[in-house]
């Protein structure tokens, strides 16, 4: 671990190449890095320098603390008018007897089910239904804070929202009004995939495109809401159009500063249109997100999401700028399983992920889903 500022000035002065020993001097003295920059991380960074470099970051932001949190899953649906080319999840509105529909009543037994369980948070997102509208998911999430007053619910990617709000003939604002007063919480950060339009048009065209992914994370900014981004890479995107991906959420997050963190998510290439891509290897996992961790300067948590990378190499982001891997999740969420993610069955209690941490030297936080601190072990 790179713990002082000698010890990554030494690693920035014995590195040979000028643009890498430029970059990391920005970054010892705490200035932005530029788009360019950002590209020349991918190309020339060694595993070594990024890691060192995001750690550097990770621990002046954070220190040993490694954040988690207690929630669990409820997926309304897998059926979905969409076609994402990377998608293994959903099963599409013309052949929806292959996939499932949860009732309203269906929804509240699952968060009966914790009745009396320490989880502090709902997260809810699932298939683009065309007979779940606005009105269905608002009945919801009343639902929820009716029985359950205190218990955060973040839900619905902008993919989701975008096709509510347009059915509903309400604008973004007033859909993201009626949502949040209804008892929405916060947005995850799903749907983002990559946001530039080459890439959009061949993996993900008939959905909101990255221009209305933003504009709904900004309106809920503006209500006082928080939200994720995530960012899906490894399949046909270059350098540039990662990097790309972040300037647009970095510009959003000076502008209102709502975002909590953000979450690269791997590629998996099981029984979906993108099978015959390879998937990226753990070093090109690791530098992604240690570059990320560098480049969004402004988002304080980068999480790694363990049920897709598995325990171990969660616990390998935790030396690439990683300070958060998400919840105890235990139940069995399928949009990553389902894709051939390395946990099948991702279930984990707090003594787990307590241990998990703890292995690798880091100090385990509870936190809710704003990153209060509810408990250090």
């Amino acid at each position: 671990m790179i713990a002082t500022m000698n010890d990554a000035e030494a690693i920035v002065a014995n590195v040979k190449d000028a643009d890498l020993q430029r970059i990391g001097n920005k970054m010892l003295n705490k200035e932005r890095i530029s788009f360019d920059d950002g590209v020349i991380l991918f190309e020339k960074g060694s595993l070594a320098y990024l890691g060192a470099l995001a750690n550097y970051v990770r621990e002046k932001k954070h220190g040993d603390k490694t954040y988690f949190n207690r929630n669990f899953h409820i997926e309304p649906t897998n059926v979905c008018v969409f076609s994402c080319k990377f998608c293994s999840y959903s099963r599409v509105y013309a052949h929806k007897e292959e996939g499932w529909e949860l009732s309203i009543d269906q929804m509240m037994d699952i968060v009966k089910s914790y009745d009396g369980k320490p989880v502090t948070e709902v997260h809810i997102v699932g298939g683009v239904h065309p007979k779940m509208n606005l009105v269905f998911f608002t009945d919801l999430l009343k639902a929820i804070k009716a029985h359950r007053p205190e218990l955060h619910i973040k839900g619905f990617t902008p993919v989701e929202l975008d096709y509510m709000f347009r059915k509903a003939k309400v604008s973004v604002e007033e859909g993201m009004r009626i949502t949040h007063e209804a008892g929405l919480d916060s947005l995850p950060g799903g749907g983002a995939e990559i946001f530039h339009p080459e890439i959009r048009k061949q993996i993900c065209d008939d959905k909101v495109d990255a221009e209305g992914w933003l504009h709904i994370h900004k309106a809920a900014h503006e209500l006082g809401m928080h939200s994720n981004a995530t960012m899906l890479y490894g399949h046909i995107e270059s350098f540039a159009h990662r990097i790309d991906h972040m300037d647009r959420l970095r510009t959003l997050q000076d502008e209102t500063g709502g975002f909590n963190t953000f979450i690269p998510l791997k590629f998996r290439n099981k029984d979906n249109d993108m099978s015959h891509i390879a998937e990226s290897t753990i070093v090109e996992d690791m530098k992604v997100y240690a570059v990320a961790r560098l480049y969004l300067d402004n988002f304080p948590h980068i999480k790694a999401y363990w049920p897709m990378l598995g325990r171990k190499n969660a616990q390998l982001t935790l030396s690439f700028g990683v300070n958060d891997i998400d919840g105890t999740i235990d139940d069995t969420t399928k949009i990553y399983s389902m894709a051939g993610s390395e946990e099948q069955s991702p279930t984990m209690n707090t003594e787990q992920l307590v241990t998990l941490i703890k292995q690798v030297k880091r100090v385990p936080v509870e936190r809710d889903t704003l990153y209060n601190e509810i408990n250090v072990f």
